[in-house]
């Protein structure tokens, strides 16, 4: 009896030592840094290249191109009714699987991602992108440029003016860098980190993004708004509180990344939430609790982006195509 307390009372002894050995190397090992160093090292893409988008006339031309891809996340109920001729439909939670196994990502010289606005696109092209898939574009608009029935329940519908007359023109401060989010992965190897953060952020469901232009308006200090806009357009007129962070520039880590709060909920705001999208993807991936704001600043000031023209990015019926679908669902190989 007494031989068995000894080893019960080392065998606990051990455990412990094991468990203290794993939350001290837990604590030293920061995978906020060993993840953005390699992130920064391997191309910086949010903050070098990013969005990558293609336009409707674009992917139109080039239907009977083997070297075309066209992957469409929508609903398959939506899909069904009306899609892109040739392209499959990939639940937006088995892309990193369908790309890893079902298809060879370097046999096409594009893949587009599309959805219904192109929001949704832009954040796991961004996080495919991410991952080294440097051929992922997202359908610009999403399917509401390629024809009118697509686009009158969600851009035409969405693109307002409700608080073009609410904006303000001052500049607020940016505040001082402070503490970055802790990341807990277990993993010590960048591309192993890079890869357990990927899967996550593929996982979750992106309506938990959205962020509706009422809510920002109404209660500004719930959140910490990012203008990601230049300096000309952010004078113009930005949402009230919100910080401007230049794009492309801004979210290195010995630039502004680290005056992002880590307690607090980020909400990016650009023209059309279509690049804001492949901001938070990236933000997310690092830890960071991030919300995008719908639409962009077409879901509260559009006749300005109308009236300022060329390169605000407004949304017009211009931007809508009439191009065919098809009905018949071609559905993604082993992405049941």
């Amino acid at each position: 009896m007494r031989k068995l307390s000894h080893l019960l009372f080392a065998f606990l002894l051990t455990a412990s030592s094991v468990i203290s050995s794993y939350q001290m190397h837990a604590q030293s090992t920061d995978e906020f840094k060993i993840l953005v160093d390699y992130l920064e090292a391997n191309g910086n893409y949010t903050n070098t290249e990013a969005p990558s988008m293609i336009n409707a006339t674009e992917i139109k031309e080039n239907l009977k191109n083997s070297k075309y891809l066209v992957i469409d996340i929508r609903k398959d109920t939506d899909f069904d009714k009306g899609h892109i001729k040739g392209a499959v439909n990939v639940k937006s939670e088995d892309l990193i699987k369908y790309f890893d196994k079902k298809i060879k990502p370097v046999n096409y010289d594009k893949i587009a991602i599309v959805c219904y606005s192109g929001q949704s696109a832009a954040y796991f092209s961004a996080v495919l992108r991410i991952l080294g898939y440097n051929n992922v574009y997202t359908l610009k608009w999403g399917m509401s440029s390629w024809g009118k029935s697509f686009a009158q329940n969600i851009w035409t519908k969405n693109s307002t003016s409700t608080f073009a007359d609410k904006l303000e023109t001052k500049s607020n401060p940016m505040p001082a860098k402070g503490e970055t989010p802790a990341l807990t992965t277990g993993k010590t190897d960048a591309k192993e980190i890079l890869k357990a953060r990927a899967e996550m952020a593929i996982a979750t469901v992106y309506k938990d993004f959205i962020t509706k232009p009422e809510d920002v308006f109404e209660n500004p200090s719930n959140y910490y708004i990012v203008s990601y806009w230049n300096e000309e357009m952010y004078n113009n007129g930005h949402i009230p509180t919100a910080v401007r962070y230049e794009p492309k520039k801004a979210f290195n880590f010995a630039n502004e990344l680290t005056t992002l709060p880590k307690d607090k909920r980020i909400i990016v705001s650009c023209s059309t939430g279509q690049t804001s999208a492949y901001i938070i993807a990236y933000l997310h991936m690092l830890g960071y609790n991030v919300g995008n704001l719908a639409y962009g600043a077409n879901g509260y000031m559009n006749n300005i982006l109308v009236k300022k023209g060329e390169g605000w990015n407004a949304f017009t019926p211009s931007e809508i195509n009439e191009f065919q679908v098809a009905t018949k669902e071609l559905a993604a190989p082993g992405c049941d």
